[in-house]
């Protein structure tokens, strides 16, 4: 039985036994990212990896006729032309709308929780100024408990809620505002909208799709609502924020602190951390924590959320004949 033929990007980083499970199921073929692919490759695949930061467009499509699947193990497609897929009867795996399989996984606000405790309590501060022999409390006093504080959640899907049960259970206030969701988690209060949310919470944490709509949904006016001493976390892609107001209140001090998984551009080729404009500014201020866009990244996520695209393309194949 001659098996379909499948290309994979190193950049994907599957783990060791998911890259055996696809060598198993499928005929492999690597590449370090799509910037190497080559018209005369994609002619001949049956399935493709699709890794966000490059587009897999109607263009590309159309140089791989035999193609039937798209895997990509992101819970958001906008790398994928949807509908370019669609007309041609490819298969598209991904986590989109795996809501019960999704239920499972929960690191992203896991580590948004953990990013607002490590800014309000400036944990990474007095780390270093502990290593540095410096050992005094007061330098680094939070503005106050948790049980104290409120939290706004810009979109209650699944982890916003899971965020809200989280904030909860710590006494917070939890308020929300989502056009598409009427009931939240745990009796938190829905809002009219965005500026009113801003006006009302202590923590700002976003938790929303990144489309069209969404692109800079925190600009200058939600900023300029917000309360004094408020911070902002942002787990979710960092198109939602508009990056130069967010600087702005931050260096004028209109925003306490912030708290980013993501930044805008990092999925651009040839994108450079060293060279973003909140990088540089993080290095000479205490008011803003960055870290790597590690949410989603513990072992056991990793390995479910792949294995879990890799066995729904392999079932495809598998019904197909």
């Amino acid at each position: 039985m001659v098996m379909p033929r499948l290309l994979y990007y190193d950049v994907l980083g599957y783990l060791p036994d998911n890259r055996a499970l696809l060598e198993k199921a499928f005929e492999v073929v690597s590449l370090p990212h799509p910037g190497h692919d080559a018209a005369t490759l994609l002619a001949g695949l049956d399935a493709c990896c699709a890794p966000l930061g490059f587009d897999f467009d109607a263009a590309k499509m159309d140089l791989a006729p035999r193609l039937r699947a798209i895997i990509s193990n992101t819970t958001g497609v906008p790398h994928i032309d949807m509908a370019a897929a669609a007309e041609r009867g490819i298969a598209v795996f991904s986590l989109r709308d795996e809501q019960e399989f999704l239920a499972t996984i929960t690191p992203t606000a896991e580590h948004a929780f953990g990013l607002m405790l490590a800014l309000l309590r400036n944990t990474p501060w007095s780390f270093a100024a502990a290593l540095e022999g410096e050992w005094k409390r007061f330098d680094f006093g939070a503005p106050a408990m948790l049980s104290r504080l409120s939290l706004g959640l810009v979109g209650m899907g699944r982890l916003g809620r899971l965020m809200s049960r989280y904030g909860s259970a710590f006494g917070m206030k939890v308020r929300f505002f989502d056009p598409y969701v009427e009931t939240g988690a745990d009796g938190a209060e829905k809002l009219a909208n965005l500026s009113e949310l801003a006006a009302l919470s202590d923590v700002i944490s976003i938790h929303a799709p990144a489309n069209h709509e969404t692109r800079h949904l925190i600009d200058s006016g939600v900023l300029a609502e917000c309360r004094p001493g408020a911070v902002l976390i942002n787990t979710a892609r960092g198109e939602l924020v508009d990056e130069v107001a967010l600087l702005a209140a931050l260096d004028e001090g209109r925003l306490a602190g912030a708290a980013l998984d993501v930044l805008d551009g990092e999925y651009e080729p040839g994108f450079k951390a060293a060279e973003h404009a909140l990088v540089a500014y993080a290095r000479g201020h205490r008011n803003l924590l960055l870290t790597p866009h590690i949410g989603g990244s513990t072992e056991d996520a990793w390995f479910e959320t792949q294995r879990h695209v890799i066995e729904r393309a392999i079932a495809h194949f598998a019904a197909a004949g």
